[in-house]
This record gives C-alpha cells, sequence and structure tokens, in this order.
C-alpha cells in the first residue's frame, strides 16, 4: 500500500473515530454478511460504530492516546467498537449480542486507560455501572443517612403533633379531656 493511501487511512480513522479514549476491541472473522449487516445495525440503534481496523495504521493514529492500550491485542483481523455514553455500554450490547451471533470474538476494551482482556475482561467491563449509575449511587449514599436522621426526627414530632390534633378535635366538639 503506498504512503498517501495510508495517510488517507489513518485521516479516515481520525474523522471517523474521532478523540476517544475508551472502546472495545472485537473482531467479526467467521460472522457472514447477512449476520454483520444485523450486527450493525442492531448497533447503530444504540448509537455504537463498528469501524474494521487495520493494525498498525490504527497505531500510527492512535498511538500516543489511551486507546493504545489495546496494541497488546492488536493481532489478526479486528474491529473497533465505540459510540453510546461509554464503553461500559458498548459492552454490555455486544455481550448480549454475542449469544446470537456466536462467531464474534471478544478481544478486550479500554476503560480509562485500563485494559480488559480477552472475553473474560469483557464480560468484567459489562457488568461495571455506568457513569450516570455510579453518580446515582453515590447520590443514594450521600443521601441516605440524611434521610434516616430526618426520619428519626420527624417521628416523634408526627406523633406529638397527631395527639395535639386530637385533643383539638375533642375539645371543639365538646368533649371533655380526661387527665392522664
Amino acid at each position: 500500500m503506498s504512503k498517501p493511501m495510508k495517510e488517507i487511512m489513518i485521516r479516515d480513522y481520525k474523522e471517523r473515530i474521532g478523540d476517544i479514549d475508551d472502546a472495545m476491541l472485537i473482531s467479526l472473522r467467521g460472522v457472514s454478511a447477512n449476520d454483520n449487516n444485523e450486527f450493525r445495525q442492531t448497533l447503530v440503534k444504540k448509537d455504537i460504530r463498528v469501524t474494521v481496523i487495520r493494525n498498525k495504521l490504527f497505531m500510527k493514529a492512535y498511538g500516543d492516546s489511551k486507546i493504545a492500550e489495546l496494541s497488546p491485542l492488536l493481532v489478526g483481523s479486528n474491529a473497533l467498537a465505540y459510540g453510546a455514553e461509554s464503553v461500559v455500554e458498548v459492552a454490555r450490547e455486544i455481550v448480549a449480542l454475542v449469544d446470537k451471533f456466536p462467531s464474534i470474538e471478544l478481544r478486550g476494551a479500554v476503560l480509562d486507560g485500563e485494559l480488559f482482556e480477552g472475553d473474560e475482561g469483557v464480560r468484567a467491563l459489562s457488568k461495571y455501572p455506568t457513569r450516570e449509575e455510579a453518580i446515582a449511587e453515590d447520590i443514594t449514599l450521600i443521601l441516605g443517612p440524611g434521610r434516616k436522621l430526618v426520619g428519626a426526627i420527624k417521628g416523634p414530632g408526627s406523633n406529638l403533633a397527631g395527639l395535639i390534633k386530637a385533643i383539638e378535635d375533642k375539645l371543639e366538639s365538646g368533649e371533655a379531656i380526661a387527665k392522664v
């Protein structure tokens, strides 16, 4: 392949993929054309894209980024899956689709510069919480003790307010209140 052609492909990777730091590496070798189309169309609905890459050209384009952590896995035919809100969502979707398309090989993924190797690594990553889920869990943990404290303070006050209301109702209806 000529040098200008390689430069065009590197530029194309940068335009298509952009400045991502997290992605997943899969192999589509052995997947039929119809299954490949169905697989990609399913992912596009979830805002996930798949780009077949040339290993050396990909490393020239992204060799100085966090995604370069995938370099030990760049052997043979590879495709990069990226998009959605995070690579965790990408991993969840693809792991779910592997049952339907068993020819897809999960090579690995990168999240915040950390490499998750092989099928086991990708499956472990798919169980991580997404950013939004982690924020929701943190907020729940932060607000939980406050809710309990408010409940503990409010409980006796509610009981006292109920007694006062009962006394008020009896006085308004003209009933006598017995001394305790």
